[in-house]
């Protein structure tokens, strides 16, 4: 018998004397009783599941890395082995009309694009002008993509640059400066080639895990703007339109480092990244990324790859999944998509790191989803909450 609250507190990297609080307080105010131990044992039986898939008795640790790096490893391949049906002049416009079809969100709530075009004569980018050569933004706009442009510009400047500019621009901007458009996914043309190294910036590769790395954060950002879509489109109709616009496009996350019984934080970012000490680490979570994730994972698992010899099956809904598997030591093993896709990239390059964070918060999202009745009621509850950034029960 699983011991739930030190189980998934190893898992999380919390205290269990926290979670064991934490459920008896979400207990008693939303009526879900035993959320824990369900969670639990349906995260050791989908592990049990995932190996027995794989033919893997083994539970040591290198064991388990290995062998889903292995997966990962054939499903990419037998993935670009597909993509050469698809239409397209080369790999990367393949891949771009491919996630096109994956996908199914297809409109999003976007700033018009003469507005983007005032952002960069009113803010010039000196690096730009430098790397193109070129002695004004006239001549910028004159011969590029304005979306091409702004892509670029997120490798080409620094954080600084880009909040300083976006907060001068959006300052003026009111809801009648966006509209609602199609989702665009652009394959940026070979000038850009040394500014950064993206995946719809078509610099490829060859190195394992890296396509189906990419391709998986492609889909995610689909996703993603679906649902700041919606924020965009939802906060247009306030007082505050400008102010909530410039805090979701910084992910700010609320410096919030204590909450009360039945309060969960909303954090729109890894944090684990930036500072893995961060106290808010440590706090009851649910983080929208991970939503993004489910549903891109989703999809690419289960689309309908009609006759080719392939099966993505196994990634559906593993995003939240860890497991606790010891090689003397005792190590917590994702298995979720991208972190795995990290992971042999990383293995590849000769590193050895792996990756648990985006399995991390999924788990803490999943955890909230189970207490809020759902997906859908989770997704309403962010909506709700998501400007004040922590959700009451």
């Amino acid at each position: 018998m699983i011991n739930a609250t030190d189980y998934l507190g190893k898992i999380l990297g919390v205290d269990a004397m926290m979670l064991e609080r934490m459920d008896k307080v979400m207990a008693e105010k939303t009526g879900k009783s035993g959320v824990l131990d369900k969670i639990a044992a349906e995260n050791e039986a989908v592990i049990c599941a995932t190996l027995a898939s794989l033919d893997s008795t083994n539970r040591s640790t290198s064991h388990i890395l290995s062998i889903l790096r292995q997966k990962l490893f054939a499903d990419e391949k037998q993935l670009l082995e597909f993509l050469q049906s698809v239409p397209g002049r080369d790999e990367f416009e393949k891949a771009a009309v491919l996630a096109k079809k994956i996908v199914k969100t297809t409109k999003g709530f976007f700033l018009k694009k003469d507005r983007a075009r005032e952002i960069l004569n009113k803010r010039p980018s000196e690096n730009l002008l430098k790397y193109l050569k070129v002695n004004s933004i006239a001549e910028v706009l004159q011969n590029y993509d304005v979306a091409e442009i702004f892509s670029a510009l997120r490798f080409m400047e620094s954080d600084e640059w880009m909040h300083q500019t976006f907060e001068a621009a959006y300052s003026n901007f009111t809801a009648s400066d966006f509209e609602e458009r199609e989702i665009e996914i652009k394959v940026l043309s070979p000038v850009w080639r040394e500014v950064g190294v993206i995946f719809i910036n078509p610099i490829k590769e060859n190195i394992p895990g890296k396509f189906l790395r990419d391709f998986a954060l492609l889909l995610h950002y689909s996703h993603e703007i679906d649902f700041y879509s919606g924020l965009f489109k939802k906060y247009s109709f306030g007082q505050n339109f400008v102010e909530n616009f410039k805090m979701l496009l910084r992910g700010d996350v609320k410096n919030i480092y204590k909450v009360e019984d039945g309060e969960w934080l909303i954090v729109q970012r890894y944090l684990a990244k930036e500072n893995p000490q961060d106290p808010r680490l440590f706090l009851p979570r649910v983080n929208p990324e991970s939503l993004h994730w489910l549903k891109g994972e989703r999809d690419l698992a289960l689309f309908d790859y009609q006759d080719a010899k392939m099966d993505l099956g196994l990634w559906n809904d593993l995003s939240w999944v860890g497991g606790i598997f010891h090689d003397g030591a005792e190590d917590v093993v994702s298995f979720d998509l991208e972190d795995n896709a990290m992971s042999l990239v990383s293995f590849m390059k000769g590193k050895e790191k792996s990756f648990n964070y985006h399995q991390r918060e999924a788990m803490w999202t999943k955890i909230f989803s189970e207490y809020a009745g759902g997906e859908k009621e989770m997704e309403r509850l962010l909506s709700d909450n998501f400007n004040n950034g922590i959700i009451k029960f």
